[in-house]
């Protein structure tokens, strides 16, 4: 299995980017997940960009599943939905997976740089809905919501997979797109599926021997403590989480344009 020293230094920004990524889905709903291989190659130091996407794809699923107990808890959750278009989604991660695996390290960073630009162009362009807090799969309503739910969950998977990041960011507008739910329940129900296709492509990446277990035990640990830290901060600046998620986004686009010139050269 492919592993790095951890040694006290590594441990402590281990620990660090864990806190980060916790805090930043605290705090904006989403996102820590495309920030965790970026700090695993460049401030952890993490050699192999697929240990540090594995790696990333076990501290996301423990993530999303922390968080959605609490969702769970408000009942924002809209688990028919949310099942159907995880199990979709298992189907293209277990297939980007591979794909991802297949791909020359350097390369696959530099895609994964874009994908991070597109995300963060999303984020600042992204509104708000209103949406249909109603709404339900049921027998009445599974021809007008199966077929979007099967299709943008699949597509959403393979991205997910092919990169190894949760994809909060992609499924939240893929199920207001697809059932026409409000933000607040896309954001819970979101959730069933970063957990389900973290697990998918950390499972695929755990059979190659692509996982550092050290590193996801400091990742969890400074997670725990960076979603805490959010929860208070977050009623302290819950009238500018519009201007926190901007600035998160115009940092994931510079993050991805650095990691685009660095993985293509």
């Amino acid at each position: 299995m492919s592993s790095i020293a951890v040694t006290a230094l590594p441990s402590v920004l281990a620990l660090g980017s864990g806190g980060i990524i916790g805090l930043v889905l605290g705090l904006v709903g989403g996102g820590g997940s495309i920030l965790a291989v970026p700090l695993l190659v460049y401030l952890v130091g993490v050699s192999s960009p697929h240990v540090a996407i594995g790696t990333a794809a076990v501290a996301v699923a423990l993530n999303a599943a922390a968080g959605l107990i609490a969702h769970a808890r408000r009942g924002t959750v809209k688990w028919n939905c949310a099942l159907t278009f995880a199990a979709a989604g298992v189907i293209g991660s277990a297939l980007g997976a591979a794909a991802g695996k297949a791909m020359d390290g350097q390369r696959l960073l530099a895609l994964f740089g874009l994908a991070m630009i597109a995300v963060g162009v999303s984020m600042l362009f992204g509104k708000g809905s209103e949406g249909d807090t109603h709404v339900r799969l049921t027998r009445a309503s599974a021809p007008r919501l199966l077929p979007w739910l099967i299709s943008t969950g699949v597509g959403v998977g393979l991205l997910s997979g092919f990169f190894g990041i949760g994809g909060g960011f992609l499924i939240v507008p893929a199920l207001m797109l697809a059932t026409g739910m409000p933000i607040t329940n896309a954001v819970g129900t979101s959730l069933v599926a970063v957990t389900a296709f973290g697990l998918t492509t950390a499972t695929s990446y755990a059979i190659s021997g692509l996982v550092d277990w050290g590193l996801v035990a400091l990742l969890a640990i400074g997670g725990i403590a960076g979603t805490l830290a959010a929860g208070r901060l977050g009623q302290v600046l819950a009238t500018r989480k519009r201007v926190l998620t901007m600035t998160f986004a115009i940092g994931v686009v510079g993050v991805g344009a650095f990691i685009v010139v660095r993985g293509w050269h």
